[in-house]
């Protein structure tokens, strides 16, 4: 895997003379996306959890916990944060700590839903309730986070029990990069599924951002 996209310390955790008024707390699979939107801005920072809880969404709540309060402790009470998740199958629990710790989120599910748009995303599904989606991020690490992660590799006879009842692979493409569409469209071959690619760009991850961010500061 690459450990730019999971790692939960990213290039703007390192400390610099200005202290943050925002963190940004998110999930590494939105690590690439999160330091593009904020880059140049010195008072906002990027702090990521590990994409690999992707595969125990029952741990994500707990680990973004540990993240607030690890926060707080070094920048103070007062920096204002913000948490880039949906509820990515926490069934509430995430919502619950956030409650507590009076935290907002974006919106969604998933980070599916709020990529493509809530409309689009309700369409998708009601088209074709059988629909595996992918990111740039999942298209990336197709190999070690679905495939080792599900165990696929070492048993590929447990293919039909996991994607059985899917119909088609949905590509949300970030960005326009020909080789993760060429990933993606690979990754619908080994699961034997029809391919489908979508543009969306950053959805509605960009005016979350820009909306926590707004007046501390411009990009350099």
């Amino acid at each position: 895997m690459d450990r730019r996209d999971s790692s939960s310390v990213l290039a703007s955790d390192v400390p610099s003379e200005v202290a943050p008024r925002v963190v940004v707390i998110g999930c590494g699979a939105l690590a690439r996306e999160l330091l593009a939107l904020t880059r140049g801005i010195a008072a906002v920072k990027v702090h990521c959890v590990d994409a690999r809880l992707h595969m125990q969404p029952s741990r994500i709540a707990g680990a973004v916990a540990e993240r607030i309060a690890k926060t707080r402790r070094q920048y103070g009470d007062d920096v204002r944060i913000f948490v880039a998740y949906a509820d990515c199958g926490t069934g509430g629990a995430l919502d619950v700590v956030l409650e507590r710790e009076g935290v907002q989120r974006i919106g969604g599910a998933h980070c599916y839903e709020f990529y493509a748009g809530p409309e689009v995303y309700a369409a998708l599904q009601e088209e074709e309730v059988g629909t595996f989606y992918l990111t740039d991020f999942l298209a990336r690490q197709f190999e070690s986070l679905v495939l080792a992660g599900l165990g696929l590799d070492r048993h590929p006879e447990l293919l039909p029990e996991y994607f059985g009842n899917y119909r088609r692979l949905v590509y949300l493409a970030q960005t326009d990069d020909p080789d993760l569409t060429a990933r993606a469209r690979a990754a619908a071959d080994r699961l034997g599924l029809a391919f489908e690619r979508r543009a969306t760009g950053y959805g509605q991850l960009t005016p979350a951002i820009r909306s926590v961010t707004s007046g501390v500061g411009e990009p350099s």
